[in-house]
């Protein structure tokens, strides 16, 4: 199973990887990255919370890539998830808002 940072574009993103030191986390963001490291699949290109679906496709790409853990780091997640925590929490799976 894996943790997934969010904001991968920002430094914050890299500070709380190296504060969970564990192999099995993943970094990824909405915002443009760098193809060279999606492609590296060092980071994952991840839904837009500004879209309807957001909820949605956050929840099937946790399913889909083994995320049990999500740190959001945009206050746009967080809030675009809100509403879908116990959805999310019944498929197992922890939101932590750390802004």
């Amino acid at each position: 199973m894996y943790t997934l940072i969010t904001a991968a574009s920002r430094a914050e993103a890299y500070q709380l990887k190296k504060n969970i030191n564990s192999a099995s986390v993943l970094l990824g963001d909405y915002a443009d990255l760098p193809e060279l490291m999606l492609k590296s699949g060092k980071m994952l290109n991840l839904p837009n919370p500004q879209q309807d679906t957001y909820p949605h496709q956050m929840l099937a790409f946790c399913l889909d890539h083994q995320i049990e853990t999500v740190y959001l780091l945009r206050p746009e997640e967080a809030q675009a998830l809100a509403p879908a925590h116990q959805l999310f929490t019944e498929y197992g799976i922890e939101l932590i808002t750390a802004l």
